[in-house]
């Protein structure tokens, strides 16, 4: 990944000036523990299947990944310029832990990996994803996900 002090001041200011919501309270929810929960990923590194549409510019959509998704069969359609694929072209785990995922419902750490997990391609203002993250959240709670592991990418 490039670091902030190798990009120009320009670079730095379109990557920092995304405004940051603010929300009246800190939502709280309880729930069974790890070793009972269903798991999602959901990731920001614009992940889709080979043949799916590609995203845009303003895209503030998401792409489903199925879970037994071969590994080769996942593209990385970032549109970042900066974008260091180098890590996730040599281990997806990189950018979509999937394999760590399932290690873990096998070993009984998690109850469970979702059939289904979504990534958005990051670098988008939140508000833009707002109705997608509503959506996919219905999908979550459809599929029995009761934890996500975001993966900021």
């Amino acid at each position: 990944m490039v670091r902030m002090e190798d990009l120009s001041e320009p670079e730095v200011i379109g990557l920092t000036s995304f405004p940051t919501p603010s929300y009246e309270g800190s939502p709280w929810a309880g729930g069974p523990p790890l070793s009972q929960r269903r798991v999602a990923i959901v990731s920001t590194a614009g992940l889709q299947r080979l043949g799916d549409e590609t995203f845009t510019r303003e895209s503030g959509d998401y792409r489903v990944i199925p879970k037994e998704l071969a590994a080769s069969d996942i593209y990385m359609s970032h549109l970042s310029t900066n974008f260091d694929r180098t890590g996730f072209q040599q281990d997806v785990n990189i950018a979509f832990p999937i394999d760590r995922l399932k290690e873990l419902a096998e070993e009984g750490v998690i109850g469970s990996v979702a059939d289904f997990h979504y990534s958005f391609m990051g670098a988008i203002a939140p508000e833009q994803m707002e109705p997608s993250a509503r959506r996919l959240a219905g999908l979550l709670k459809d599929d029995g996900v009761d934890a996500v592991l975001l993966c900021p990418v």
